[in-house]
């Protein structure tokens, strides 16, 4: 099952190219149905808290120079709520989401794609084996990076929560294996990452149930879970598109640098 978040903050169930309002995430019909086409898609989550995972590839690792070692636990960082923007909607050529904007004080852009979690229900001290079962739904993201600072600042905060950070949708897939599928990442339209989510160091299930031992995860948090090699440089009027099987494509563009 597809939930899309639209318009004024709705949500629906996606069956072909018309939703079906629900009263909630994944709640109960109205019994207003709307063309597809005719709505304004937002970010499929209103989380209290979006929460990363990083080096959870191995590949990735190694192509950023740290350790070679498996990390002993996921290692884990903050973007800000102000880092959430809206996806393209496939379905309206002339609606294309929210353009990130280009930082004056980075030289050095990064896209990173990953699958994201959001929390269905709040989550605290649960076990690897029931962790699944918090979930509402995955979807695609973009965690975009200003590299130059991760490496300079004392913390990431600049590097990892600019303004629009985190591109996320376009929708929830409710269904999906989250350990058996896809993610690929085109830069203007050129294959840049490519790789199958059973190569992530830590599981999704793993990954939920560490952080929740000591920070609870409320009702429509998000958790991105990690990017593979293949990361690279953005530049201004790029076009990116994060694409996993089984759930869709979010299409987000770059802003341009101010003068």
């Amino acid at each position: 099952m597809k939930l899309v978040r639209f318009g004024a903050g709705q949500w629906g169930i996606l069956e072909g190219e018309m939703i079906r309002e629900t009263d909630g995430p994944a709640g109960n019909p109205t019994g207003h149905h709307l063309d597809l086409g005719g709505v304004t898609l937002l970010a499929p989550a209103t989380p209290t808290k979006i929460v990363c995972v990083g080096r959870n590839y191995l590949d990735h690792i190694r192509e950023m120079g740290h350790d070679p070692d498996l990390p002993k636990e996921p290692g884990l960082f903050l973007k800000g709520l102000n880092t959430l923007a809206h996806p393209a909607n496939p379905a309206r050529p002339d609606q294309s989401g929210d353009v990130v904007p280009y930082p004056s004080f980075t030289e050095l852009l990064h896209f990173e794609g990953e699958l994201a979690v959001v929390i269905e229900r709040r989550m605290q001290k649960v076990s690897e084996e029931e962790a699944l079962d918090y979930v509402l739904g995955y979807t695609c993201a973009l965690d975009v990076t200003a590299r130059d600072k991760q490496k300079t600042d004392l913390q990431w905060v600049r590097a990892k929560s600019a303004d629009k950070f985190c591109p996320l949708g376009p929708w929830l897939m409710t269904s999906l294996e989250p350990q058996n599928t896809t993610l690929r990442t085109y830069v203007n339209g050129e294959l840049r990452q490519e790789a199958h989510t059973s190569l992530m160091i830590f599981p999704v299930a793993r990954i939920l149930s560490y952080i929740s031992e000591f920070m609870t995860l409320e009702a429509g948090d998000v958790v991105l879970t990690g990017t593979p090699e293949g990361v690279g440089e953005l530049r201004p009027g790029d076009h990116v598109e994060v694409a996993i099987e089984g759930i869709g494509d979010l299409h987000t563009r770059i802003g341009h640098k101010p003068a």
